[in-house]
């Protein structure tokens, strides 16, 4: 769509079907998919790659120049999926040498005054709540819902299915499936109600239930909890997923409440 009151780079590629309304800046180097809408006054920077049927609310930032001092210019982007809602002010930072790339999937709702820094990797269906703030580097798995005015550390990564409290300080790593919340972050149980509007069994539920009990109620380290966890379950989709999740956390999984 014509707009004579936004600014279009001639250099970049806009699909058919995408409304710009005015006051709208939209940098070379940008692509964006067909019916999608951007709403006035958002900016949209170099290296933005934004999918088919998004929605940018007013005041939004995508692909703004990373707030990290190491950071030397080098060419990188920021890719957002298709039919994603992305709310009012809203701030999406481009990649840095580390990943090239931030990533924002498909189907997706960040709530107004979210924050995404450089280098993250959001998955499809997520949803993070008004005035959540996410660090560089961070991994958020599909599904996952962070809840308002929470703030993610550097690096920590979000399991899949995952709910997260409001105003939860996050500087552990979450496994799958679960719920966590108070100060410090602690388990909380799993999230049993988004896995059955998911479509999760009762069956399914209550096997990562069990996985759960062993790894925070019976008394062992990680270490001890995952070697039983291998000797004593069935293999499972589920069980790889949280198995793997926790041997490959850098910084640790969340406690659970009293440890």
């Amino acid at each position: 769509m014509n707009q004579p009151l936004a600014y279009i780079h001639p250099e970049a590629k806009i699909a058919q079907n995408v409304v710009i309304e005015p006051f709208t800046t939209i940098h070379k180097n940008v692509e964006i998919g067909e019916g999608t809408w951007i709403g006035p006054n958002v900016t949209i920077m170099e290296g933005a790659r934004i999918g088919k049927n998004c929605k940018i609310f007013p005041g939004a930032s995508i692909s703004t120049l990373p707030q990290d001092l190491k950071f030397e210019g080098e060419e990188t982007l920021t890719i957002i999926g298709d039919n994603t809602v992305i709310r009012e002010c809203v701030t999406i930072s481009r990649g840095t040498k580390d990943k090239f790339k931030t990533v924002v999937g498909s189907n997706c709702l960040l709530m107004a005054y979210v924050h995404i820094a450089h280098d993250c990797i959001v998955g499809d269906h997520c949803i993070l709540a008004n005035a959540v703030q996410v660090a560089g580097h961070a991994i958020i798995d599909d599904y996952a819902i962070i809840s308002g005015a929470s703030a993610i550390h550097q690096f920590c990564k979000i399991g899949a299915h995952v709910m997260v409290s409001g105003g939860s300080l996050v500087r552990k790593d979450v496994p799958p499936y679960t719920k966590a919340g108070r100060e410090p972050l602690s388990y909380c149980g799993i999230n049993s109600v988004g896995l059955r509007r998911r479509g999760f069994s009762n069956e399914k539920i209550n096997e990562i239930q069990d996985i759960y009990r062993v790894i925070y109620l019976r008394g062992f380290n990680n270490s001890q909890a995952l070697n039983h966890l291998e000797v004593n379950f069935a293999p499972s989709k589920e069980l790889d997923e949280i198995v793997n999740f926790m041997r490959n956390s850098d910084r640790g999984i969340m406690k659970g409440i009293g440890d």
